[in-house]
């Protein structure tokens, strides 16, 4: 299946966060959507994979993507190495996106950084003939996306650009809600029994929610995703700009 945008991220839930908005409104345009997630986030403090895994597939549903799966990485530990980069080169060129989503290139979890890191050398690696991967015993075709954009997550980077997210604001908050063992949920029966954590409290959708308006201030809109370039942008018409 050959995508238009694909998101990889180290977490479940880290697309929903970052950049859920902008994924369904380049759906309604009729894009197809697909998703990685390096790990099942099993070291987080609450939850399990199993059902971190359940989460992401309902999250998938409410946003409509197309194609969703798990890299099943170690969550703490994985690295940007030859091993790790094969393993995303041989999906990047299963699904041959033009555009790349990727984690924050710095945030509070360790996790972001590195993957970041890694997604980005594996989508240039992905473009050398000389490197083979396999899929189903055949040899895949090198690819190598048209560009890669940088997701803001936790802590504040400035913005490359924006994308107006405001009449999907709704349905990102409920992709997130998904994840009913990671964030406030008051129909999750334990939510009160396991630990809490930073992303736990109801505050923490006022965070998110702010965020947005954050990045949605500067170009007159009420909500907005942020993203970071790694080259220069262009444009054919400087009207399109907000």
């Amino acid at each position: 299946m050959k995508l238009d945008i694909l998101a990889i991220a180290a977490h479940p839930d880290d697309v929903e966060l970052s950049c859920s908005g902008t994924l369904m409104k380049h759906i309604e345009m009729g894009y197809k959507v697909g998703i990685i997630d390096l790990t099942r986030g099993e070291l987080g403090t609450r939850g399990t994979p199993e059902l971190r895994l359940e989460e992401a597939q309902a999250a998938g549903k409410i946003m409509g993507i197309s194609a969703r799966e798990n890299m099943r990485m170690a969550d703490g530990f994985f690295k940007n190495d030859r091993e790790h980069q094969l393993q995303l080169i041989q999906a990047i060129r299963k699904y041959q996106p033009e555009i790349i989503f990727a984690n924050a290139v710095t945030d509070r979890h360790i996790d972001h950084g590195r993957g970041s890191s890694l997604i980005s050398d594996a989508c240039f690696l992905s473009g050398l003939i000389k490197i083979e991967t396999y899929e189903n015993g055949k040899l895949q075709d090198k690819w190598r996306p048209k560009t890669v954009y940088h997701c803001i997550q936790d802590r504040y980077i400035k913005p490359d650009f924006v994308v107006d997210i405001t009449p999907y604001i709704d349905r990102k908050m409920e992709s997130i809600l998904a994840y009913r063992s990671q964030f406030f949920n008051e129909s999750y029966e334990k939510n009160k029994e396991e630990l809490q954590t930073p992303i736990s409290g109801k505050d923490f959708f006022e965070f998110l929610k702010a965020r947005c308006r954050e990045m949605g201030r500067p170009i007159g809109v009420e909500y907005a995703e942020g993203f970071t370039v790694e080259r220069t942008i262009g444009v054919e018409n400087i009207f399109d700009l907000k």
